[in-house]
């Protein structure tokens, strides 16, 4: 079974970074695409960013030139460093993992809160 834990949320004010970690542990394929997605409060779990095995990256368009993930595959990590919060990104930001034989896991999520 595929365990996702993330790491690194918190408390910021806007215009703050933070860097999120997120580690896959147990019997993992070949991981295909390891990303972020984020849902506030009344809305809908939406794409952050993703990063495949040969790390071509994906954005969403509201977090371009802020944040940038990156990920380690020894170690089956993945990261999101993100800069220049805005109030609008408040959210729980879920970890994802997709491998090449179709499987889906998502970790519990960690929140984000920017206020001042």
């Amino acid at each position: 079974q595929v365990q996702l834990v993330e790491s690194g949320g918190g408390l910021v004010q806007p215009g703050g970074s933070l860097r999120l970690s997120c580690v896959a542990s147990g019997v993992v394929f070949k991981i295909l695409t390891m990303g972020w997605y984020r849902q506030a409060p009344g809305k809908e779990r939406e794409l952050v960013a993703t990063i495949t095995s040969d790390n071509y990256t994906n954005y969403a368009n509201s977090v371009k030139g802020r944040f940038t993930i990156s990920r380690d595959g020894a170690k089956k990590t993945v990261y999101l460093h993100m800069s220049s919060l805005k109030l609008e990104d408040t959210a729980i930001y879920y970890c994802n993992l997709e491998d090449f034989v179709g499987s889906t896991y998502w970790g519990q999520g960690t929140q984000v809160t920017v206020s001042s």
